[in-house]
Order: structure tokens, then C-alpha cells, then sequence
């Protein structure tokens, strides 16, 4: 682990947002990128859930003490992630958005087809880290995206979404290399570290297109159909992550000497978790 990792204590914010002044389309006058952002809130929840619990079957495992201080911290961020973004979920569903069946989905992926299974082994287990890992390693590239984003404020985007979204996104960064330690920790196998990435990579491809596309079908405005086009000239405005840029991200994980620690900016996270309104609110006395 590096230093910069070392010096991180990991603790769980309990935050709160106020979503009743919340509109549809959060960044004024772009619906695809409002919605293609909203994915977060649909299928993030059930996914970090299913990293604390496959974490905390880990934990028994672990023979190293500040690692095992680092998964637990990571446990409770990932709850309250998961927590926080129901919350905009169920927003969207009192504004007339009904996002059931797409969560119904991720329920079905994230606990049938990777839960527990009938006799689990510890291979089983290892193979989930290693997923987790992988995901792990896109989340802190968009922690940082959204951290450096100011096209976002400069569009009007609604001020509180934007700090549940960079408040996540800083303790993403924060915690960026607690999953791939847990991993090396326990395996490290690179060929295993390589086919995570490789399965990872499309479906999370497939779980925002398909979001995207859900939302907008969904949404009681009825803004029109999704396009390529439209998601080009997003990315070109800066209001999501381009193509290219998601692309030269997945090189670096490939490097047999790869560590989480070359993605992300820890200074500027830590720098934004003591300027948010959510997290000083969360870590104020009381």
C-alpha cells in the first residue's frame, strides 16, 4: 500500500439531501445526461449493497490489521452510498418516474445471479472480489470526473444533486484502493484481476445504456428518444465522461504494476469531504 493510502481513516458520513425542490432535468435543458447520470440512483443502491455483504464475508479472512480497518470503513461508506441514493430513487418515483421494474433488474443480477450460492467456496468469493475490484477501479474514475466537472456549475446543474454526487464521488477516490488490496490480499492472481475487467466492462456499458434509455422512456415529461449523437454532444459540453476518456481509462488496469493509487487526486477529495454541506451537516456535533 502506499503512504498516501496509509493516512487515510475511512468513516461512513451519515448524510442527508433534500430532494422537494429537485427538478426532472437536473441540469437544465439536457434530459439524456440528467437521466444518464440518474442511472446512478437506480442501480448503484443494490450494487453496493452486494459489496457489503460480499465484504463482510471476507472479513474473516483478512491477516492484516489495517487492511481489515480499511474494508470495514469501506463496509460502512458503501451502506451509506447505497443509502443516500434510494433516496433519489424514491424522488424520482414520487415525481412520476417508475423505476420498480429497472431496479427489479439489478436486484435480480446483483443477488441471484452474483449472491450467495448453494455451498459458496472461497473461490466463489475471491472471484466476486475481484469484480468488486474492477468496479471499484471505473468508480474512482468517475469520483474524480465528477470532483473536476465544473461544466456541471457552469450549466446550472441543481446544486444539491451535485454534492450527493461529489460527496460519493470524494469518498470513492478516498477509498479507491481497499477493494484491490482486499483482492491481492487474499489472491492478486493477475489473469483473474485481467477476466474481472474484461466482464466488468460491458455490462456495466449495458447497465447505463439500457438506464438511459429506461429513464428516458419512463420519464412523465417526455423528452424523446436516446442517441449517440446526443450523448457526443454531452461529452463534448462536459456534462459526462466521452468515450474516449472511459476508454484510456480501462489501459492501466492491464499493468502488472497497476495500483488503485494512480487514479484519483486523494487531496482534492479530502479537500471537497470538508467543504460539502452533506458531510459537514453528517459530521457535525449533535
Amino acid at each position: 500500500m502506499s503512504a498516501e493510502h496509509e493516512q487515510i481513516v475511512l468513516h461512513a458520513r451519515d448524510v442527508e439531501f433534500d430532494w422537494s425542490k429537485l427538478p426532472m432535468h437536473w441540469i437544465p435543458g439536457q434530459s439524456q445526461a440528467t437521466h444518464s447520470i440518474n442511472v446512478l440512483h437506480l442501480a448503484l443502491p443494490e450494487g453496493e449493497r452486494w459489496f457489503v455483504e460480499v465484504f463482510k464475508q471476507a472479513v474473516p479472512l483478512i491477516r492484516d490489521e489495517r487492511l481489515k480497518e480499511d474494508v470495514l470503513g469501506f463496509i460502512g461508506q458503501e451502506a451509506m452510498h447505497a443509502q443516500a441514493h434510494d433516496g433519489a430513487a424514491a424522488h424520482l418515483e414520487s415525481a412520476g418516474v417508475a423505476v420498480r421494474p429497472y431496479i427489479a433488474q439489478m436486484e435480480w443480477m446483483f443477488r441471484r445471479l452474483l449472491g450467495d450460492r448453494p455451498g459458496s467456496s472461497r473461490e466463489w468469493l475471491i472471484e466476486r472480489l475481484a469484480m468488486v475490484a474492477a468496479i471499484e477501479h471505473y468508480t474512482a474514475f468517475l469520483g474524480q470526473w465528477i470532483l473536476d466537472a465544473k461544466e456541471l456549475d457552469a450549466a446550472g446543474a441543481d446544486e444539491t444533486m451535485l454534492d450527493l454526487l461529489r460527496w460519493h464521488g470524494a469518498e470513492e477516490v478516498e477509498h479507491r484502493s481497499v477493494a484491490y488490496d482486499l483482492f491481492c490480499h487474499l489472491d492478486g492472481r493477475y489473469g483473474r484481476r485481467v477476466r474481472s475487467m474484461l466482464v466488468v466492462t460491458p455490462v456495466l456499458a449495458w447497465i447505463f445504456v439500457r438506464g438511459t434509455r429506461f429513464l428516458m422512456k419512463n420519464d412523465p415529461t417526455r423528452p424523446g428518444r436516446t442517441s449517440w449523437r446526443a450523448y457526443r454532444r454531452a461529452a463534448r459540453q462536459g456534462l459526462l465522461p466521452g468515450p474516449r476518456e472511459l476508454l484510456r481509462e480501462i489501459r492501466p488496469y492491464f499493468r502488472k504494476s497497476y495500483h488503485p493509487t494512480e487514479t484519483g487526486n486523494t487531496d482534492q477529495a479530502v479537500a471537497y469531504l470538508a467543504s460539502s454541506p452533506a458531510a459537514q451537516a453528517a459530521d457535525a456535533p449533535r
